[in-house]
């Protein structure tokens, strides 16, 4: 339990490390953005479980209740 708690707030944290939206924390990509990695193909690798994470958190609405853990690095 407490690794799929520490796996989503790192997730959630994760920063965007490459293209229109590099820098921001993965909660804060605007969800068409993340739509288009599910139509297109989410990156290899961890980067992408995480994205496909916080796209599954954002289609179910979840964003506002897990905004209070955002660290503030």
């Amino acid at each position: 339990m407490l690794d799929d708690k520490q796996a989503l707030i790192s997730a959630i944290n994760q920063v965007m490390p490459f293209g229109k939206y590099a820098g921001r924390k993965l909660l804060q990509l605007p969800e068409p953005y993340l739509v288009w990695f599910k139509a297109n193909g989410f990156p290899e690798g961890k980067l992408g479980e995480q994205l496909a994470l916080v796209y599954e958190i954002k289609l179910n609405g979840l964003e506002g209740m897990l905004k209070p853990l955002l660290t503030s690095e």
